[in-house]
């Protein structure tokens, strides 16, 4: 019984030893392949690029006004934001000039890196909409303030009421309409009573706004 004993004990602390020097190798070999990993992403600046979110709808029509990130790879002396100026165009170093307003982003990209590719090898050029103060509403009629306002957010008439500063003292509250041009030209007219959105009544009426929509509250 006693050589028996012994036994056992001689093989749980091999046991033991052999499962201690597996943990360690298999541990030096995952610091191993981090730190290779590591390695390969310091080495490789490509691993480190990555395009920030931007705005890319390839359909919207860039506008006087609005407010563009322009990013140029590895050249953060060229990268600017800048403004859309009311002639339509922009200024950046080293491609001077360029026109902005009426392109994509993607057309304002293409543009930009035919004008850099004089100074820069193979420029790498992105656009993004930081503001778009092109598209705006209109508001007119009994509010505290009328005019035209940009389109940020995707506002409803209830948050254009509350921009334009609220209503005067005798706005007809449940005969506010929305003025929207349909695409064929012809003009469609939404209605909006207040009293009725605020009680939680034809939410839908509450419709988010458009570029060029005017409200009218008589």
């Amino acid at each position: 019984m006693l050589i028996t004993t012994t036994r056992v004990r001689f093989w749980f602390a091999a046991s033991c030893t052999v499962s201690l020097l597996c943990g360690l190798a298999v541990a030096q070999e995952g610091t191993a392949s981090n730190s290779s990993n590591s390695a390969m992403h310091l080495a490789d600046p490509a691993a480190n690029h990555s395009v920030p979110p931007a705005y890319r709808d390839e359909t919207y029509i860039i506008g006087i006004d609005d407010v563009l990130a322009i990013s140029v790879w590895k050249e953060p002396e060229v990268s600017k934001t800048v403004p859309v100026r009311s002639d339509g165009k922009i200024s950046l170093p080293l491609a001077g000039e360029v026109q902005a307003s009426g392109e994509t982003p993607r057309q304002l990209e293409v543009a930009l890196s035919r004008r850099l590719a004089n100074f820069i090898s193979q420029p790498e050029v992105t656009v993004i909409v930081e503001e778009s103060k092109s598209r705006k509403f209109n508001i007119l009629g009994q509010v505290a303030k009328p005019g035209a306002y940009p389109i940020s957010n995707s506002p409803t008439v209830l948050d254009a009421i509350a921009l334009a500063g609220g209503f005067r003292d005798f706005a007809k509250q449940t005969k506010i309409y929305v003025l929207r041009r349909n695409p064929d030209g012809t003009e469609a007219r939404l209605p909006f009573n207040y009293k009725d959105i605020i009680k939680g009544k034809n939410v839908e009426q509450n419709v988010k706004l458009q570029a060029n929509d005017t409200i009218v509250v008589p």
